[in-house]
């Protein structure tokens, strides 16, 4: 089993889904973090990634917020291929550019601070 990956501060993690959360597209940095092959993730749902010790309320403010057309941003723990975790500051973005009548999302995530995962986990604990 895995313990913590702490992302470096260059780390960038993208990825896009479709309407319904399902992954169409993740960059080399998600890839490598999650310790997934792209052909693993591209046409799961994005929870393969989703760590057990996240609220569904936070998920549930997610969703709410992107299908009104906003952007999300929070703090995720997420778990990897070999069952380690790692934190991010993702921001959430609702795909205002695509004509096609399903509409996905993009996610952009970066490294947190040791300070902000902290103060996270404070936030989440008493909503598990």
């Amino acid at each position: 089993m895995g313990g913590e990956y702490v992302l470096k501060d260059t780390d960038f993690l993208v990825s896009q889904t479709d309407e319904k959360g399902i992954i169409l597209f993740a960059n080399d940095d998600f890839c490598k973090i999650a310790g997934y092959r792209i052909d693993e993730l591209i046409g799961k749902p994005h929870s393969i990634v989703r760590h057990p010790d996240m609220p569904k309320a936070a998920f549930k403010d997610l969703w709410e917020t992107v299908k009104r057309g906003e952007i999300w941003s929070g703090y995720v723990k997420n778990s990897t291929k070999n069952g380690g975790y790692y934190w991010v500051y993702a921001t959430v973005y609702p795909n205002v550019a695509c004509n096609t009548g399903r509409c996905g999302f993009l996610s952009c995530r970066r490294k947190p601070s040791a300070k902000e995962i902290a103060e996270a986990e404070k936030l989440y604990k008493p909503m598990r």
